[in-house]
């Protein structure tokens, strides 16, 4: 049981030591704080004037009223432990939630940004869509006519046809017209000149009757 008991107690102190090792503390509200060599103002000061909110890394446990730390330049030695607290002090608080305001508001600055460019991105698509919607009412109305052509010149095409038809029929009836108008005038011709035969057959009867039916003078012997 007595080594069970040594082997926790060991336990217990390393991992004492451990928290002790992985905990910070920082130099308190003073301007200035000395290392020293040993747990006592009786010791040399291995480094001096160490300003206030210094970051110290504890390396050991109180004793008594110092603390064994190490500073940033990597110094080993023991500071008064009444001048050390576990949390930064005021003014580097202040300068750290001042830091943070300055990042949350560069952050807010950058989100202001990217939302305006959002909101630009989405009234550029907005605008995009409405002129695509135009775009496509006109292609549409576009497409409507060319239909509305396409069928008038179908018609055409029938009507045209059809033209083409009367048309021919009309040159067939032209030329059965001019064929019996041609015929007319070779028959009116004819009968102009059985007319004019006739009419100088008539004179010459006319002219050898005419003589005959004068009286015939007699001559007269009385004389």
């Amino acid at each position: 049981m007595t080594l069970i008991r040594l082997i926790l107690s060991v336990l217990v102190v390393v991992s004492s030591v451990a928290v002790a090792q992985a905990r910070t503390v920082y130099v308190d509200d003073q301007l200035y704080l000395p290392v020293r060599s040993g747990p006592g103002s009786q010791y040399r000061i291995i480094e001096n004037a160490v300003p206030s909110g210094t970051a110290l890394e504890v390396l050991e446990g109180e004793n008594e009223n110092y603390t064994r730390v190490r500073t940033p330049k990597g110094n080993d030695g023991w500071v008064s432990t009444q001048y050390l607290s576990d949390t930064p002090i005021a003014r580097d608080l202040l300068q750290r939630a001042t830091r943070n305001l300055e990042s949350a508001r560069s952050e807010l600055n950058q989100t202001r940004e990217q939302l305006n460019e959002v909101t630009a991105e989405r009234d550029e698509l907005r605008n995009s869509e409405t002129s695509l919607s135009g775009r496509t009412e006109q292609l549409q109305q576009e497409l409507s006519r060319i239909k509305e052509v396409a069928a008038d010149s179908l018609n055409l095409q029938q009507r045209n046809g059809e033209l083409r038809e009367e048309n021919q029929k009309l040159r067939n009836d032209l030329e059965v017209l001019t064929a019996e108008n041609e015929r007319l005038e070779a028959s009116k011709e004819s009968d102009f000149m059985l007319l004019g035969a006739a009419l100088v057959l008539g004179g010459v009867l006319l002219a050898l009757i005419i003589p005959m039916l004068k009286p015939t003078r007699k001559t007269d012997n009385w004389a």
